[in-house]
């Protein structure tokens, strides 16, 4: 859609006047779950749980809401799906010869043993292994989206459990934000991607024009790392209504757009050119003096050795907007109007994540933050730039009241446990993203963020609480690795692809079956919600709590009692709860004793507090950066980083600079299309691919690929026909979806479907997308991964019919559950 001057003036300049984010039904200061359902939460917010005869019926949200969440609805799933892990299960080959083992993971049989038996097997390989090859050959640094709630975090249990048994392999940043959360604190002092956003109030009062740039918060605000507020979706609800100009940049027309309809202007570059779109808007502000010079002077450094690239006076490459058309694919005229429009209207540039998940991701953000600071707006009312709008509510202002604290990866000392010996946490750590290549080269060095390192010979793995085998690039490389280490215990609720490819898997309950506690809102903490178990565990699934308290007791007599402090389940929740209580007090907010609270049944939502709701990203820093400095060496904003020129890294200069990937539109062989991983609509990443939902996406009962109608008319595929997309690192098929609504030489296959592959033919056969994507570091700065780096191969699939058999339990493990 191209963006017309006449467009913008019919937006621009409208403002909402004092607008404020507030529930479409105001709630009392306790909301009552309705009789005969229990309240609890999750990752998608507070929900009311139906139960009968023992079996969760239904459930849906607790707050009140204009946009409804469909991930509310998926209880009875989580909980009764075929796709449970029922017992302890150890591969056959493994069980036979543990030291030794036969067979190879993901193709044996599994075999039932007992919990006692479980846990001593993992002990005694534990020890022996921990003894032969020390403390970092044990990789602890699980990694994935949580449970919600403050006891029952599986990776930080686990965590606790490796610092009583001497120290584990950790891991650092995430698959996220791997690039931005180490190139910001390089650039503005802060990891700035997971920090709170000026507030909706403060956009709808103030912003006049919103650039949603690679960010789709109708799909992203369903969920939060802790339980969503639900604030987020009102908030772009109400932007809708606003009369604001609103200019989408995404090679897709994603749901968040849909959604806005004429209300937004869909802009399409070419994937993985931000940067040189980005350049050539900043050309066009220099060169018709648009740019705000005394911002540049005042509160940024650098700046000159960046202007001289822009300019081409050392490449003799001018970045003008038409040097950008011609590798972004936006016109010139566009790119000079985005210029205009940006610099004359106070303007809020809200980034998102998937740019950065990309081969020189760094790039990007850096890049959005100097055009930022070029037109000026950086802490000023409503304008500059925000990167968490799209995750977990960042811009609902934070409430005033009670917080909880949350169970710790190390135990208290001896005064509360009697824990006289030895605690420690992870004694070596790399780049979550470089784990296959740690496996495959035990001990070699690489250069991550100025340091030379050496990833450990890691000989076993314990992974709780995530599914690598979803989120990490190049599956095929991910299983031929993953047969390395001595010994794989998966700690997991579901049959997960890496549940599939472990030697000892353990049965673990979902949120529905045990007690916890929960804020919604990670920045705002809008409610505090009591998480009561709804149904008893199922089968023989156990608490990580539980499991992990009676495998510390295996490292030593009394090893339980140091692990819970001498504290179960509800005197944990009891001894948060208190001191979320004590605090709220302190800001004269009323909550109830424990007691009452739990047995009432009842979320609390904390007070607003005014001032929050004015917040403004930077504003102290604007006000007086001599006072209030940002955290880089300068104090101010490092347009050019003399810290990172001092590392000479090719792959990632001292300034924004664009950088062709190595696979991309510009160097694609004859019918080869460029695959876009963009967060799925129903789903968290991988969780809940085998819920009820699936049927809202599916396609022939395959991960549906979005193709271009020209795309698709080239190949003679029609919409609903089986695909096979390929490549040299694999193959999927996956259900055709012909739609204008991507950009032509693009194709979307949702992140998240569980790795199901053929054994015949090695065709993952639920569309998992990761088996084509490229596994490569995004610089030897972040080492952040880049699963939107890849190009493949499309046509239509003539083969057999294969089964799905993503959700079905292994041999070995086959009944049916109800």
């Amino acid at each position: 859609m191209n963006l017309t001057r006449r467009g913008f003036i019919k937006g621009a300049g409208v403002t909402a006047g004092a607008m404020a984010i507030s529930s479409a039904i105001p709630l009392p200061a306790w909301a009552e779950a309705p009789t005969g359902t229990i309240l609890t939460a999750g990752r998608w917010g507070a929900m009311q749980v139906e139960v009968k005869d023992g079996k969760v019926i239904s459930s849906k949200g607790a707050l009140a809401k204009t946009i409804p969440n469909s991930l509310q609805a998926t209880a009875p799933d989580q909980v009764h799906s075929n796709a449970r892990v029922k017992y302890p299960m150890v591969r056959k080959g493994f069980l036979a010869a543990p030291g030794k083992p036969d067979g190879k993971r993901g193709s044996d049989e599994f075999v039932k043993i007992s919990w006692d038996d479980a846990m001593k097997l993992i002990h005694e390989q534990h020890m022996r292994i921990r003894k032969e090859h020390g403390a970092a050959s044990v990789f602890a640094g699980s990694y994935g989206w949580r449970s919600s709630g403050v006891l029952h975090k599986a990776q930080t249990l686990l965590q606790r459990y490796m610092s009583l048994a001497g120290g584990y392999s950790g891991h650092l940043g995430d698959y996220s934000t791997g690039a931005a959360q180490v190139i910001m604190p390089h650039v503005v002092g802060s990891v700035e991607v997971y920090e709170q956003q000026t507030t909706y109030p403060v956009i709808l009062e103030h912003t006049q024009v919103v650039v949603l740039w690679g960010v789709n918060p109708l799909n992203t605000l369903k969920i939060a790392w802790s339980s969503t507020d639900e604030q987020g979706l009102e908030f772009f609800n109400q932007l809708k209504s606003s009369g604001k100009t609103v200019i989408a940049i995404d090679p897709m027309r994603s749901e968040t757009i849909e959604f806005f309809g004429d209300k937004a202007q869909w802009l399409a570059p070419n994937m993985g050119t931000d940067v040189a779109m980005m350049l050539g808007i900043a050309h066009t502000l220099v060169t018709k003096s648009m740019h705000d010079k005394a911002f540049l002077d005042k509160y940024t450094t650098g700046y000159n050795r960046f202007e001289d690239y822009l300019l081409g006076k050392n490449d003799k490459t001018p970045k003008t907007a038409a040097w950008a058309e011609a590798i972004c694919g936006i016109p010139a005229q566009q790119i000079e109007l985005l210029a205009e429009i940006f610099s004359k209207n106070r303007t809020m540039i809200m980034g998102g994540w998937g740019m950065q998940r990309q081969q020189y991701g760094e790039q990007k953000h850096w890049m959005l933050v100097t055009l930022a600071a070029m037109l000026g707006q950086i802490g000023t009312e409503g304008g500059g730039f925000g990167f968490s709008y799209h995750y977990s509510n960042g811009g609902n202002p934070t409430r005033s009241g009670g917080v909880l604290s949350a169970i710790s990866a190390t135990v208290a000392g001896t005064s509360s446990a009697g824990n006289d010996w030895a605690s420690s946490s992870a004694v070596s750590s790399f780049p979550l993203a470089r784990i296959v290549e740690a496996l495959e080269k035990p001990g070699s060095k690489y250069q991550h963020n100025g340091h030379e390192m050496a990833f450990p010979d890691i000989k076993m793995i314990w992974w709780a609480g995530g599914a690598n085998f979803t989120h990490h690039q190049d599956t095929n490389r991910l299983i031929k690795a993953w047969q390395k280490p001595e010994m794989i215990v998966i700690s997991e609720c579901y049959w997960t692809a890496a549940a599939k490819h472990a030697d000892i898997v353990l049965p673990i309950t979902t949120s529905f079956e045990r007690n916890d506690l929960t804020m919604t809102g990670d920045y705002s903490n809008q409610h505090l919600v009591p998480m009561k178990q709804v149904v008893p565990p199922q089968f023989e699934s156990r608490n990580d709590f539980d499991v992990f308290a009676d495998m510390s007791e295996l490292l030593k007599a009394g090893g339980r009692k140091v692990y819970t402090e001498g504290k179960e389940e509800m005197d944990w929740l009891r001894e948060f709860y208190d001191a979320a209580q004590k605090g709220a007090r302190a800001q004269r907010v009323a909550m109830p004793l424990f007691s009452q609270f739990w047995q009432d049944n009842k979320l609390i939502e904390m007070r607003k507090n005014d001032k929050n709701e004015k917040f403004i990203r930077f504003a102290e820093f604007r006000a007086d950066p001599v006072i209030n400095p940002l955290g880089t060496p300068s104090g101010k904003i490092e347009i050019f980083s003399k810290t990172i020129e001092g590392f000479k890294y090719a792959d990632c200069p001292a300034h924004p600079t664009w950088l062709a990937p190595d696979e991309w539109k510009g160097n694609a062989k004859e019918g080869q299309l460029q695959l876009l991983t963009a967060h799925p609509a129903h789903r968290l990443h991988s969780q809940l691919n085998y819920a009820k939902l699936r049927e809202q996406y599916a396609v022939a009962n395959r991960e549906p690929i979005t193709i271009h109608p020209e795309d698709a008319k080239a190949r003679g595929i029609a919409n609903g026909d089986l695909v096979r997309a390929f490549n040299s690192r694999g193959q999927i098929l996956v259900g055709a979806v012909v739609s204008d609504g991507i950009k032509q030489g693009i194709v979307c296959i949702h992140e998240g479907a569980w790795p199901d592959l053929d054994p015949a033919t090695g065709i993952c056969k639920n569309g998992g997308a990761n088996v084509l994507t490229l596994d490569i570091p995004s610089s030897r700065l972040a080492n952040g991964c880049s699963g939107n780096t890849a190009l493949i191969s499309i046509e239509k699939y003539t083969g057999p019919a294969l089964t799905l058999t993503a959700f079905d339990p292994p041999k070995g493990e086959s009944a049916k559950v109800g």
